[in-house]
């Protein structure tokens, strides 16, 4: 079924650990030699070579040995990961999907296919290029102490009366002033010293201060459609009810967001209930568009060689 499979598709995506399709005998070369029009996405955490290629990890392994971890997190306390979504999807998944993008573009022009060798620890440190390779540039401080890591008063989060948050990202001069005037707060002085990272605890102090007076509503009120760069901490049930959001539908219902990006032409289709698939939920109609029969299908469901949801009552009575 597998080689059936191969011989038709386009792209198979590898997510186990180095040398598990070899040990089933199915390397690359082999499967290349059936479709050499065939993509293998080989998705791993740390590669399909070097020391650590066997060894297990998850989202937060990949992002400390990236050596990007180290830069994220409050000055003094431990370093902060946004939960797995940098490594796991982020220099994981769409890392992947991208190279698998490219490999399919460039088969326009060769006709053949490639192997594509992703890992995590690879993509996340490539993700992060913007800081690491301005390192020098920015003359960066220690972690927690620089515009974008928390050190910079105007771009970080402060707390409401009601316990809420609110995110302020006013880096740019311009941006800052707007800011400031909004706050009732706006001065030659307290402009000149945007930058002047001695004069940022005090800075951070009064900010945090004079949030803590209204609710996140009335904040997000006096910052709404300016651009002093303010915005509410929103939740995924928030999102649903916010303004902009609702009218952009960017979350079909709670903790469902609609597909990204928008294709004019081609959009993606959202008739299904919800985007949360079921293990083998197509596996019948894959067998079936392959050429096996109703009778082949339930004797591999029934030996357990596919997983299908869609088991008929005799099968299921012998399971």
């Amino acid at each position: 079924v597998f080689l059936k499979l191969i011989r038709k598709a386009d792209v198979l995506i590898d997510p186990y650990r180095p040398g598990t399709l070899e040990k089933l005998e199915l390397n690359c070369s082999a499967l290349q030699k059936l479709n050499p029009r065939l993509i293998i996405a080989r998705l791993t955490g740390y590669g399909q070579n070097g020391k650590y290629k066997r060894m297990a990890g998850h989202d937060i392994n990949y992002l400390a040995l990236s050596g990007v971890l180290s830069l994220m997190g409050p000055k003094g306390c431990p370093p902060t990961f946004p939960l797995n979504l940098l490594a796991d999807f982020a220099g994981g998944s769409l890392t992947c999907a991208l190279g698998i993008l490219l490999a399919l573009l460039e088969r326009t022009r060769s006709g053949k296919g490639q192997v594509i060798d992703s890992s995590m620890v690879d993509g996340v440190a490539y993700l992060a290029s913007f800081v690491t390779l301005r390192q020098n540039v920015w003359r960066m401080g220690p972690r927690g102490t620089n515009w974008l890591d928390g050190g910079a008063p105007f771009y970080n989060t402060y707390e409401t009366k009601d316990g809420k948050f609110i995110a302020v990202g006013a880096l740019e001069p311009k941006f800052y002033r707007v800011f400031l005037k909004k706050l009732n707060m706006l001065s030659p002085e307290l402009m000149s010293q945007q930058y002047d990272n001695s004069t940022w605890p005090r800075m951070r102090q009064k900010f945090e201060l004079l949030f803590r007076e209204k609710n996140r509503a009335e904040w997000a009120q006096i910052f709404d459609e300016t651009d002093a760069c303010v915005t509410p901490v929103l939740s995924p049930e928030d999102v649903i009810t916010h303004p902009h959001t609702k009218s952009r539908g960017t979350y079909r219902r709670a903790y469902e967001p609609a597909p990204a990006p928008r294709l004019a032409r081609t959009p993606a289709q959202t008739e299904c209930k919800s985007i949360i698939r079921e293990v083998g939920e197509h596996s019948r109609q894959i067998l079936a568009e392959l050429g096996y029969s109703d009778s082949d299908i339930d004797l591999m469901v029934e030996s357990m060689v596919v997983t299908s949801p869609c088991v008929p009552s005799k099968i299921k009575s012998k399971l």
